[in-house]
């Protein structure tokens, strides 16, 4: 895929926004609440018929979760679909769908965790520009930080320009490249499909949550394996978050587990990025070519 993706219209007050639920289920309260959110924002917002339904842990069947996807994507009047929550189900469902209405009208998906699966196929398939960011789940969760909102509103219309945090680098250095990535787990599942991440030339954003220390060794050992490290242009570590030991102690922190992945290679490696399943997810551009610059105790990504 082309390095240049697609990159849909930012939204304006007016524009009408879709909510949906590809993944697990969510209770129908936070969707209503979210309609109220994103009105707040001076969008129209309609809910997919099946955004609330509910099947095992599923909102609804794989049929009924895909027919939301498929009917906000055939609809021009759409311009961003807003992913209610993540979990698991999307990999179930993405190949069935079919993107093709985007040639003519691209948007704005929106959303994280198991909505990697989206961000990926959207653009190693589709060549389109995604956004990461928080979800409905989310918005009136108190402990998240006001910068995680204001990032996505942002976002969407087109005033997010770039990310400050604290430097905790290894091997720091300023970069360029197209940013790519989302949750770890997720990004490892996708190898051998047609969306699994073409990596050279690209920064590779990864995040996880409550996984094992060794199964972050694994998925990341996997991905090296498969190539996926050693044409990188750098690394970009958001939360661990929750990242527990099993029966036998690993030993290694995060850190040291990718120093000794990458060590062989010479591209930064950059920590505590404000992105993932942490208080602090701020939104981020998956697709979009970015840079990053080290001043001094500070690293910034920017958006070009």
């Amino acid at each position: 895929m082309s390095q240049n993706k697609i990159q849909p219209d930012f939204l304006k007050p007016g524009d009408e926004v879709a909510i949906i639920s590809p993944s697990f289920y969510i209770d129908e309260s936070k969707i209503i609440d979210a309609v109220s959110y994103l009105e707040k924002w001076g969008l129209k917002v309609r809910v997919g018929k099946n955004a609330s339904r509910h099947s095992g842990p599923f909102a609804g069947s794989d049929d009924e979760r895909l027919s939301d996807l498929q009917e906000m994507t055939n609809n021009a009047a759409i311009k961003a679909v807003i992913c209610s929550r993540g979990g698991y189900g999307v990999s179930k469902i993405i190949s069935k769908t079919d993107f093709s209405a985007l040639k003519n009208n691209p948007k704005w998906y929106v959303g994280f965790s198991d909505i990697t699966i989206l961000h990926l196929w959207l653009n190693e398939v589709c060549g389109i520009i995604s956004l990461h960011g928080e979800m409905p789940l989310n918005y009136n969760n108190p402990d998240k930080t006001v910068h995680a909102f204001t990032s996505l509103k942002n976002a969407l219309f087109g005033n997010h320009s770039s990310i400050e945090w604290e430097e905790d680098s290894y091997r720091a250095a300023n970069v360029s490249g197209e940013l790519t990535g989302g949750n770890l787990s997720l990004i490892y599942s996708m190898n051998g499909t047609a969306a699994e991440i073409s990596a050279d030339g690209k920064i590779l954003f990864i995040e996880e949550v409550g996984e094992y220390f060794y199964h972050i060794d694994r998925m990341l050992t996997s991905l090296k394996l498969a190539g996926k490290l050693k044409g990188l242009s750098g690394l970009l570590v958001g939360g661990m978050n929750k990242i527990e030991e099993a029966k036998l102690p690993w030993g290694k922190s995060i850190k040291e587990t990718i120093y000794d992945i990458v060590k062989e290679y010479d591209f930064p490696v950059f920590f505590n990025f404000p992105a993932g399943h942490i208080e602090d997810n701020r939104a981020l551009y998956i697709g979009r070519q970015s840079r990053i610059d080290v001043k001094g105790k500070k690293v910034v990504l920017t958006f070009l």
